[in-house]
């Protein structure tokens, strides 16, 4: 029973990425719910960081819990926590810095939805495979429009390019660039798709 009691609480105190986030943008400065929303929306943080609306909420009452973020001010307590103005604790720091030196970080592999789709494809009927990958190659097209502009933004913002937003955003700008050649080739090569020819590659 107590093993479980443990377990639990455990489970509780882990910090999630939305929870890393939230502390990484209190400890710039205090801010509501509200704020906290519009920065990532401002800095289209959701485009690399899994982290809603109603998170944001969530994320904030479990880390006050922790102790790792406090109130700061409380414009309104009849405008609800959307208003309560919080900010990390040295605690909340340290928990944050802690968590950066985790191993899973450099190790842990992402599950692309395409390279999932490219192994399945075989099952598609008709034109699916070439348009499928053909509007994937519009989509990215538009997207890199949209990166280098965003990467420009941020440039003019910091004044200098050795920022770790500027490095996100070349890393981005970097593997769509090489997946749309990727996907070149692979329309290039449509037409020679074949099943293995090895039986033993089943």
């Amino acid at each position: 029973m107590a093993k479980h009691v443990k377990q639990k609480n455990d489970a509780r105190s882990r910090l999630t990425v939305p929870d890393l986030v939230l502390l990484s943008l209190l400890a710039e400065r205090p801010m509501h719910g509200y704020e906290i929303n519009a920065t990532l929306e401002e800095r289209k943080i959701r485009e690399w960081a899994p982290v809603s609306r109603p998170q944001i909420y969530y994320s904030v009452e479990k880390l006050v819990t922790l102790g790792l973020v406090r109130v700061v001010k409380d414009r309104s307590s009849a405008a609800g926590p959307e208003r309560r103005v919080v900010g990390t604790t040295a605690d909340g720091r340290d928990r944050l810095a802690e968590a950066l030196e985790a191993e899973h970080w450099i190790d842990d592999r992402v599950y692309q939805p395409i390279l999932i789709w490219l192994a399945l494809s075989w099952q598609a009927r008709g034109r699916t495979f070439g348009d499928q990958l053909t509007r994937r190659k519009e989509f990215l097209l538009a997207r890199l429009i949209d990166e280098r502009a965003t990467v420009n933004d941020v440039l003019e913002e910091v004044g200098h390019p050795h920022h770790e937003a500027v490095w996100m955003l070349e890393l981005i700008i970097d593997q769509t660039e090489l997946e749309l050649r990727w996907i070149d080739k692979i329309l290039a090569n449509a037409a020679k798709r074949a099943p293995a020819r090895n039986k033993s590659a089943r």
